[in-house]
């Protein structure tokens, strides 16, 4: 414990940001192929509420697995029928997702997706939706701006095989370079096929701090089915709009996950530093409280009187203001203090 304090001034704290960005590349071998064999996918997790799927980078039960991605279906009141499969799961997904996204009209009412960001409730509403929810371990504290790219098949048979896939299209959030909108999670972006793009051709939404993709079932120009067998085809004729109102959320999701090429972004860590300058003027700390210091009421580092006393400095305290130790920050080596001297000492506290 210390025996005397020196108190920070003002001008003794300064506080800084840093974002720190990391590239998260998600192939589609590792969402809908890796671990596929005649037993299923390892790698997908399927939940007997049958109400999303959970995508791991590695077989679920392994211990070194981790959690990748959540993918799901909803649909909104517009569109909601009592005959669909999975009528009501499919409404309470939509609304849950939106609620806590979009927020609520001046009406009280939930506002629905809406891809050309306007929140008018009259053009560009998306009634049927994909859901992408990336897990913190991906996103950290929010996925930077202008950097998701997805790369999807969406129309065609999609098979496994290079030469059968169709219709690779490339989805961004190119706009936001310029331009981001905010809702009560945070800011959001509008997905898009190119920079030259427009609010338009917005064909989905990402929300940077949530790390949740949603995306319009329009970008699956032709068809939309289940799969046949352990060669996931997608190639039942089915519409989408029958597949999406006579399929299940699993079925459903399944056959999004299939259309998926690669999918990349790149994270953000906001580290947040104070920065202590610690000021020792020549007349301070050349003495040591440690009882070690003295031996025989004489000081150890003094070989006769009228040597300067010498302390080495080897760890700063940060305290509280009724002196509680808070911190402490240690030197890469001790440093000579002696009345012929003067330091200053920066001491960063990263939170």
């Amino acid at each position: 414990m210390a025996k005397t304090f020196k108190s920070l001034l003002g001008d003794d704290v300064a506080n800084t940001r840093t974002l720190l960005h990391e590239a998260i590349p998600i192939t589609g071998t590792i969402v809908s192929g890796t671990y596929l064999d005649a037993d299923g996918e390892h790698n997908i997790k399927k939940f007997s509420h049958g109400m999303f799927e959970s995508v791991y980078d590695y077989p679920y039960l392994s211990s070194s697995a981790n959690h990748i991605f959540d993918v799901t279906y909803g649909c909104s009141s517009n569109v909601s029928s009592s005959t669909n499969t999975q009528n009501a799961k499919k409404l309470n997904i939509y609304n849950q997702m939106a609620q806590v996204l979009m927020g609520y009209d001046v009406s009280g009412n939930i506002r629905k997706f809406d891809s050309d960001g306007t929140l008018d409730d009259s053009l560009g509403t998306m009634n049927h939706c994909f859901f992408m929810n990336f897990t913190r371990l991906l996103v950290k504290d929010e996925i930077k701006k202008n950097s998701l790219r997805l790369v999807l098949h969406t129309s065609g048979n999609v098979t496994f095989a290079a030469d059968k896939r169709e219709s690779r299209v490339t989805f961004g959030d190119y706009l936001s370079a310029n331009e981001f909108r905010t809702s009560p999670a945070g800011d959001y972006g509008l997905v898009v096929t190119s920079s030259t793009a427009d609010n338009e051709s917005s064909v989905g939404l990402v929300f940077y701090q949530a790390g949740v993709v949603v995306l319009s079932s329009s970008i699956f120009l032709e068809q939309f089915g289940t799969p046949d067998d352990v060669t996931h085809v997608v190639s039942t004729g089915t519409s989408i709009h029958a597949a999406q109102t006579g399929s299940t959320i699993d079925t459903l999701a399944d056959s999004f996950r299939y259309t998926i090429d690669d999918i990349d972004f790149n994270n953000t860590i906001e580290l947040n530093s104070a920065i202590y300058f610690c000021r020792i003027n020549h007349n301070e700390y050349n003495y040591s409280s440690n009882p070690t210091y003295v031996t025989g009421s004489k000081l150890r580092v003094k070989n006769n009187v009228n040597d300067l006393p010498i302390t080495y400095i080897t760890s700063v305290g940060l305290y509280s203001p009724d002196n509680e130790l808070l911190a402490v920050a240690k030197l890469s080596e001790p440093i000579r203090k002696d009345p012929n001297t003067e330091l200053t000492l920066r001491v960063r506290l990263d939170y």
